[in-house]
């Protein structure tokens, strides 16, 4: 069957291309995936029933062997841009890199396979926010919904470096502009917390170029599956390890045992479980929610 999409070479890789595009789109939808199954047709499903349609997709493939690229090239023919990059990476943070730097939208968000846009209104809405707060140098972000215990978890809506320390918006949460990832990629190097470490170097570095803004919108903006990549036993101790390594880099050493002593004063870990228990969550978030409305 002949296909309207036109396959191409860029970068030594392999690149499904469908349509010409006259203006830079507002928004770039970055999946990565490795032999995702059901979970890409999924996630593919929310983007194309948003009602803002000023963005474009661009779906990373590390040569999937599962049947991945048929079922991106038959949302192709729907989607108004879509882009699939089939090639080796090194890892899921590489790819990320890879789908950065072949993405044209002038905001970046990055949607994992098995996850999904909350609503269908969720793009419209934080081109809303984004109308109403323009930065030179934004990451916009809001709230997600999570699927193992069925509850919103809110974001911090006043970040600051005991924030930063604690814990940082997933990026599920968040819309990049396009320039900090270019000015600074995940660095590989880290195996569980780039994107973390990516976050903190947006939040502590001032640039002669721009200096970036956090803008926070009440919007729950991903329907997160949880129980992926990060999450196993043997990468909770990698996060551990890469998380002590990164607020070096940030932080003040006095800051860092400030910070330790005050999780450890409020049972930091006890919190953690309560968090992640599907009867506790519930409260635990409410109880969250009231703290933040009220900082």
């Amino acid at each position: 069957m002949e296909r309207s999409s036109k396959a191409h070479a860029r970068g030594g890789e392999a690149v499904l291309k469908k349509g010409g595009r006259e203006m830079e789109p507002e928004f770039s939808i970055l999946v990565v995936c490795l032999n995702p199954g059901e979970k890409l047709r999924m996630t593919l499903e929310s983007i194309r029933k948003q009602t803002y349609r000023n963005y474009e997709v661009v779906v990373k493939d590390g040569l999937s062997t599962d049947g991945s690229a048929a079922c991106a090239e038959a949302y192709a023919q729907d989607f108004p841009s879509m882009r699939f990059l089939a090639g080796k990476d090194g890892g899921i943070y590489d790819a990320m890199n890879q789908a950065v730097r072949a993405a044209e939208g002038k905001y970046l968000y990055f949607l994992n396979c098995g996850d999904r846009f909350y609503h269908e209104k969720v793009l419209e809405e934080i081109a809303g926010l984004i109308a109403a707060h323009p930065s030179e140098a934004g990451i916009y972000y809001g709230n997600i919904y999570e699927r193992l215990t069925g509850r919103e978890v809110t974001s911090n809506p006043r970040l600051d470096a005991f924030g930063c320390y604690r814990n940082v918006p997933c990026h599920q949460a968040c819309f990049y502009d396009r320039k900090l990832l270019l000015a600074h990629p995940f660095d590989t190097a880290y195996r569980v917390r780039a994107d973390y470490e990516q976050f903190l170097w947006c939040f502590f570095t001032k640039t002669p170029a721009f200096q970036t803004s956090f803008v926070y919108g009440g919007i729950i903006i991903a329907d997160y599956e949880g129980g992926g990549f990060s999450e196993t036993k043997k990468n909770r101790r990698i996060s551990a390890a890469e998380h002590k390594e990164i607020v070096g880099k940030y932080m003040t050493s006095g800051q860092i045992w400030k910070y330790r002593m005050i999780l450890w004063a409020t049972l930091s870990p006890v919190r953690t479980w309560v968090a992640k228990n599907r009867i506790t969550s519930g409260l635990y978030n409410e109880l969250k929610k009231k703290i933040y409305g009220k900082g």
